[in-house]
């Protein structure tokens, strides 16, 4: 989190503290304003509960925390100030505002409080299957994740989005994260065409939920890969992470529609 000050509280501040849960020192930086007059800006790191105690800056647990700003002078003198949210809208950027923690999963949103004065509102991390990685082979295609706020629950299933017909997925855990291989075999042999399915670990959506990237498909682009089966069989699958955040996969069965195009 950063702060500015400007004009005579600066001129009197020797050092600054931010206050939440305590008072903690933030880092300081004076420079020239655009009106001549000297600018203060001072950073602090915000942390949530579920990060654990280690590291600088205060820790939030979840709820509202009303933000103030304490200034020293060098003659000793004590100032408090409330902070203002800067509501000027910025330039579009790639990236969301605010996003959960990658890691706990944990919301921290700067809000604007009735008064005028800001503060920090923090989430608890919901129950949440994160997509970690997916490797794509020649031979198949595993797929590594990890779960957030919630136990393992030792089932999951790809789920064909067309009629919610359901293909038993076995993962191999470890601890919270999970990885397991997509039944591909399975999956096209369910029925003609081509079709997209879903992911689910337990009850949960499998998906890249923990990001703060707006455009995922733009920011994560994959190719069509050709899978050839154990059995001799080939399948084009394209696994991808939608605009939404859910991860899924394209398949079609090549061997069963190159076999409806030469009887047709």
């Amino acid at each position: 989190m950063q702060t500015f000050l400007t004009g005579g509280l600066v001129r009197r501040a020797r050092r600054v503290r931010f206050r939440a849960e305590r008072a903690v020192a933030g880092r300081q930086a004076v420079e020239r304003h655009a009106a001549a007059a000297p600018l203060l800006t001072a950073t602090v790191s915000l942390r949530d509960a579920a990060e654990g105690a280690a590291g600088a800056g205060p820790v939030l647990g979840e709820g509202v925390w009303r933000l103030t700003v304490e200034t020293t002078g060098a003659d000793g003198r004590v100032r408090r100030a409330g902070l203002a949210v800067n509501e000027a809208p910025g330039p579009p950027t790639p990236t969301l505002p605010y996003a959960p923690h990658p890691r706990t999963g944990t919301l921290l949103r700067l809000v604007r409080c009735r008064g005028g004065r800001a503060a920090v509102q923090v989430t608890g991390a919901r129950p949440r299957a994160e997509l970690v990685r997916f490797e794509p082979r020649g031979d198949g295609i595993t797929v590594h994740g990890r779960l957030v706020a919630a136990r393992a629950p030792g089932r999951a299933a790809a789920v064909r989005r067309r009629d919610g017909l359901a293909v038993p997925v076995r993962p191999e855990w470890d601890g919270d994260r999970f990885r397991f291989a997509l039944p591909l075999a399975a999956m096209a042999g369910a029925g003609p065409g081509q079709w997209v399915w879903d992911f689910r670990v337990g009850e949960l959506p499998l998906g890249r939920w923990l990001t703060d990237v707006r455009d995922l498909p733009a920011a994560f682009p994959t190719p069509f890969r050709l899978v050839a089966l154990e059995g001799g069989g080939l399948v084009r699958a394209h696994p991808h992470v939608t605009a939404s955040g859910a991860f899924a996969v394209t398949c079609l069965d090549l061997g069963r529609d190159l076999e409806q195009k030469e009887t047709s």
